[in-house]
């Protein structure tokens, strides 16, 4: 039995890692890098992705903690260790649904650090001349330029989301509270700031136009995350350990937690990065499960959707130029799929040098099908109760390999779907199915592209492949004699498990499945 290890689930603290002996992947080579090439950057990255632990690393190393880095690359590496002033303005822990809640919330912080450094406000002072007056105040106690580190900076605007007029206020309290940052650049050694996405480059950033993003460098695409160099070495004995006591081999276990939890890309190279907030609680646990995607729900991201008409299985394979992904997002959101991408829900599938064009889809199974089930559950209300007997109906089918009940099922389930909903055309069909399968868990395909055409939908189950084409208003023969001409079978020549053609045909009047044809 491997060594049992003590993993930092929930804690973003680098000191009570370090002290604690606890699982630590070392991404210092990343902050001395930083250190010795610039001064002024920012780092976008999802939620829970290690952006905080990466500032409280930078805070220890810029504090003078040296004894915390022994045995890492810093520690082997720095030569001198200059102890500064450390600013940390911290929106990562807290809720800003108002204005109300934001001034509080900057306050605090504020006041805190003029009870630090000995600072009396002015009646009246903004918090960006509070910010100068202690950006002053800390540079003259330690006589050498401070540093300022600023976590999560869009957590208020992506909690006001609701209220535009308030998250407008909101934005400019932000960016007046962060302007001092360059004017004040004389006394500032270092400064660093994390957020999921740059809401508007035209509105909080504007004054700090000097900020480097290195969100998509080739050079920083491991800095937050656990690579795939790093899970099969220096996380080899947690693998092994995971594998023992879940009864499976090093390369099942391996297999299922890359299935699960790797697929995130942040540069065209496409360095494998795995979501560490999933991948640490597997560990911990001895269970794969949707850990990061049940700790928050995407419905701003699928109201976004609605609101541009977007289905769900159009993400897969969504291509966009360099360009798109600094698309200033402020008050109307008009493209959600950068947001997607830097939220965490896309990730880089492929990349066209020639054209500098980035092929999107989902990173992972967990995301893959939490997204669907969120979505479907979202668009359908309360009909959403319908899904679970179709749910049932296809664990039957997976089993048993018989897919008439499972049709029968989806009939009667298509019959009660809301008539409200835009269900009068084939591509409305497609894509609830296509959603469905997706959330049960299903290894299927939609729009799979052949040298004849594209396949409807493609669904890989244990002892068949089922190549299923839709038709709305026509007939099953139709779509039958479209399977035999196209010949789409021949695309799973080489598959090994037979290949079942289904034909399906959706009645305009009765908005359900009328009949069907199954070609073995």
């Amino acid at each position: 039995m491997a060594e049992e290890r003590f993993y930092p689930v929930g804690i973003q603290s680098f000191e009570t890692i370090r002290k604690k002996g606890m699982v630590y992947i070392d991404k210092t080579a990343y902050v001395h890098q930083l250190v010795n090439k610039g001064y002024y950057y920012f780092l976008s990255r999802p939620r829970r992705f290690g952006k905080s632990l990466l500032l409280s690393t930078m805070q220890a190393y810029f504090e003078g903690k040296r004894e915390l880095f022994d045995g890492l690359y810093i520690g082997e590496h720095e030569r001198e260790w200059t102890k500064r002033e450390v600013l940390k303005i911290d929106f990562s822990n807290g809720k800003y649904f108002t204005l109300h809640h934001l001034q509080a919330a900057i306050n605090m912080m504020l006041s805190d650090f003029e009870e630090r450094y000995g600072v009396t406000p002015f009646e009246g002072a903004t918090p960006g001349t509070r910010m100068t007056k202690i950006i002053q105040a800390a540079y003259q106690r330690s006589g050498t330029e401070i540093v300022v580190l600023v976590d999560e900076y869009d957590a208020p605007l992506f909690d006001s989301v609701c209220h535009p007029e308030e998250r407008h206020i909101m934005r400019q309290t932000i960016r007046d509270m962060l302007s001092p940052l360059k004017g004040q650049g004389a006394l500032i050694r270092f400064v660093f700031i994390t957020g999921i996405t740059k809401f508007s480059q035209m509105s909080v950033f504007s004054e700090l136009n000097n900020l480097q993003n290195i969100s998509m460098l080739l050079q920083y695409e491991g800095i937050c995350g656990i690579t795939e160099e790093e899970l099969t070495t220096v996380m080899q004995p947690d693998i092994e350990l995971f594998a023992q006591n879940t009864g499976v081999s090093y390369e099942q276990a391996l297999a299922e937690l890359k299935d699960m939890y790797d697929g995130y890309h942040f540069a065209e190279r496409m360095t494998d990065v795995y979501n560490p907030f999933s991948l640490l609680y597997a560990l911990n646990s001895w269970k794969v499960d949707s850990y990061w995607f049940a700790s928050a729900t995407p419905t701003m991201m699928i109201e976004l959707m609605q609101r541009q008409r977007i289905e769900m299985d159009e993400l897969e394979g969504v291509d966009t130029s360099s360009d798109g992904f600094d698309t200033p997002i402020g008050e109307n959101i008009t493209d959600v799929v950068p947001l997607l991408f830097q939220s965490g829900y896309l990730s880089i599938k492929d990349y066209d040098a020639e054209t500098k064009t980035y092929t999107l889809g989902f990173p992972n199974r967990e995301v893959r099908t939490g997204f669907a089930r969120t979505f479907y559950k979202y668009v359908s209300g309360d009909y959403a109760t319908g899904r679970d007997k179709l749910r049932q109906a296809y664990i039957r089918f997976r089993r048993s390999g018989d897919i008439e009940p499972f049709l029968q099922t989806l009939r009667l389930f298509f019959a009660g779907y809301p008539y409200s909903l835009n269900n009068n055309n084939e591509r409305h069909y497609q894509s609830v199915l296509y959603t469905l399968l997706v959330a049960f868990g299903a290894d299927v395909e939609a729009e799979r592209q052949t040298a004849n055409g594209r396949m409807d939908i493609v669904l890989r189950m244990p002892k068949a492949v089922y190549v299923i084409e839709l038709k709305y208003g026509h007939s099953t023969e139709e779509a039958a004699e479209q399977l035999q001409r196209k010949d789409y079978a021949a695309a799973f020549a080489f598959d090994g498990r037979p290949v079942i053609q289904v034909g399906i045909n959706f009645s305009r009047d009765e908005r359900t499945v009328t009949e069907w044809q199954v070609t073995y």
